[in-house]
């Protein structure tokens, strides 16, 4: 009862997260950082030693930055300006997926 308890508190507290970044470097380094957090969590648990947490970690973080980076919403630029020196910026975005 308690290892569930622990699980469900950790899966709990990355599930606000997991929607954070809006680049694709942006949500490969939050999925990873969470996925690796969990992971450790539920290695823990699930073992009861350190060598499950670590291994644990990094499959969560592995997993958790491939996820991440290909769930990151695809976007290109459909409206050009210009800033106050002159550079060539995007104005405006749209979803392309």
């Amino acid at each position: 009862m308690r290892k569930m308890a622990g699980l469900s508190l950790a899966l709990l507290m990355a599930v606000p997260l997991a929607g954070c970044g809006t680049t694709r470097d942006d949500r490969a380094v939050n999925g990873a950082l969470l996925g690796g957090a969990t992971g450790a969590v539920v290695g823990g648990l699930a073992t009861g030693r350190a060598g499950g947490a670590l291994a644990g970690g990094a499959i969560g973080a592995a997993a958790g930055a491939i996820i991440g980076a290909e769930t990151a919403p695809q976007r290109r630029c459909v409206r050009w300006g210009y800033d106050y020196d002159g550079n060539r910026i995007c104005l405006r975005y749209v979803r392309v997926n």
